[in-house]
């Protein structure tokens, strides 16, 4: 499966969203992880939230290859 990034223009009938063709589930599980990493990033107060962001991106790719 092909990751479709959201374009804004989300709709929320049916089980996926027309305009990115997520399904809602998807969408929400996504919604949740970003939540979840910007949460804890406020919480341990980072100075530098673009290096934390750049280190979770990079140790996601690691893990998926």
């Amino acid at each position: 499966m092909k990751f479709n990034p959201c374009t804004g223009e989300c709709t929320k009938e049916g089980t996926h969203c027309v305009s990115c063709e997520r399904s809602h589930e998807e969408i929400a599980a996504t919604n949740k992880l970003i939540f979840d990493l910007a949460t804890f990033a406020q919480r341990m107060k980072y100075e530098n939230p673009d290096d934390f962001i750049n280190f979770v991106a990079r140790n996601v790719s690691y893990n998926l290859q």
